[in-house]
């Protein structure tokens, strides 16, 4: 799965087509997200003993092959793809116009993950 928790996606079908908004929470396992904003339902809860009848408003996952992350540079949906940059670290890269696609999520081009310091007991 190459989508990222806060990554800008629109929603390609269904009743919000054409909607954009940024990924809440990701569920791998069942392919489902959670899309700020996108796809809004109510429930009416029944009143019991005393308490009244309501509408809660929630929203509603929508499957993973549903939406489609935005290319940067032309805002329109795109696919993802993989390159090594000159650093030698692994990036992801938008299919439609080449660009890097960067989240607040991901490590900065060029920073390596350093090696712990070990401790030593005297």
């Amino acid at each position: 799965m190459k989508l990222k928790i806060r990554d800008s996606v629109m929603v390609m079908v269904g009743k919000d087509k054409g909607k954009t908004g940024s990924l809440v929470k990701i569920n791998r396992e069942k392919g489902l997200v959670f899309v700020e904003g996108i796809n809004k339902k109510i429930k009416h809860v029944k009143g019991r003993e005393g308490n009244p009848g309501e509408r809660v408003e929630f929203f509603a996952p929508i499957a993973i092959s549903n939406v489609a992350i935005i290319d940067p540079k032309t805002k329109k949906p795109s696919r993802i793809g993989y390159n090594v940059d000159a650093h030698g670290v692994k990036v992801r890269i938008s299919k439609k116009s080449g660009e890097v696609l960067v989240t607040s999520s991901s490590k900065k081009a060029g920073m390596k993950k350093e090696a712990p310091a070990k401790v030593i007991k005297a």
